[in-house]
């Protein structure tokens, strides 16, 4: 019996009347994705520019989310279109392509994951996971229909380029990151400077004219509140690991830092 899969990102950002809340995972622990998957969120994003995930990685994270209404993303780690074939072939439905600075390198995201003659991605589907080993039917006229991309707008660069980003046909959203966008603006570990706050609203407008879905990674939750009060579509609010580092730092402070300067008080 043929098989279908799963609406892509562009659907889910096109049925919902709110703005869609998400997590990245960036451990690579099955575990932890799990449980971010059965959350409640939205979506999550499945890292590999900035996390040891391999290929294998990816595809258990896809196999274990696969039981939840979330709708995992993989970011890759480069605008690579061997990367970009492998990690569809393992059946990744919704891909971000990091660090795209120009309409040039939103087309060649968008060739990639494109069979030819409209795009360069290699054919495999009867040995890959993406037609489910030839049991969708119609997957290879189809699969376009089937992938969602985001490209990552982080560079001041890619802010000027944003409304010609935004307008590349297969170009389904755009995805801001304010990390290395203030890098790019020589304001390292400033993602909240003013300057940085007016260049994300920037690639907002940009999108906005463009009719193309816009989001933004921000873990302060008044920054986040603040980017969807600006129109942002989709926010990723959290990460696996660092949710984990923040809460074993608040047991620390309580059980361990606390409880010294109890003692050292009482020791007067």
């Amino acid at each position: 019996m043929p098989l279908r899969l799963t609406p892509a990102f562009r659907a889910a950002l096109a049925a919902s009347d709110r703005p869609l809340a998400g997590m990245w995972v960036c451990s690579g622990s099955p575990v932890a994705a799990e449980i971010a998957a059965g959350s409640g969120l939205d979506w999550l994003l499945i890292d590999m520019e900035h996390s040891a995930a391999s290929l294998e990685t990816v595809l258990t994270l896809l196999q274990v989310t696969a039981a939840y209404p979330v709708t995992p993303v993989v970011r890759v780690p480069w605008n690579d279109p061997v990367v970009i074939k492998q990690v569809l072939d393992l059946g990744a439905q919704n891909l971000i392509v990091p660090m795209v600075s120009s309409a040039a390198e939103a087309r060649a995201a968008v060739a990639a994951t494109r069979y030819p003659p409209g795009g360069v991605r290699g054919v495999g589907s009867a040995l890959a996971r993406s037609a489910r080993w030839n049991r969708v039917d119609g997957y290879l006229t189809g699969a376009g229909d089937q992938v969602s991309l985001t490209v990552q707008i982080e560079t001041t660069a890619g802010v000027a380029a944003a409304a010609e980003i935004a307008a590349v046909e297969g170009v389904d959203a755009v995805f801001v990151g304010p990390s290395d966008l203030s890098a790019s603006m020589g304001l390292l570990g400033q993602q909240s400077h003013p300057d940085v706050v007016a260049a994300v609203h920037a690639v907002f407008a940009a999108c906005r004219d463009a009719g193309t879905p816009v989001g933004v990674n921000a873990f302060d939750p008044a920054v986040a509140e603040a980017y969807l009060d600006a129109g942002a579509d989709f926010v990723a609010v959290g990460a696996d690991v660092a949710l984990l580092a923040r809460a074993s730092e608040a047991l620390a402070a309580r059980f361990v830092t606390g409880r010294s300067l109890s003692e050292e008080r009482e020791s007067y």
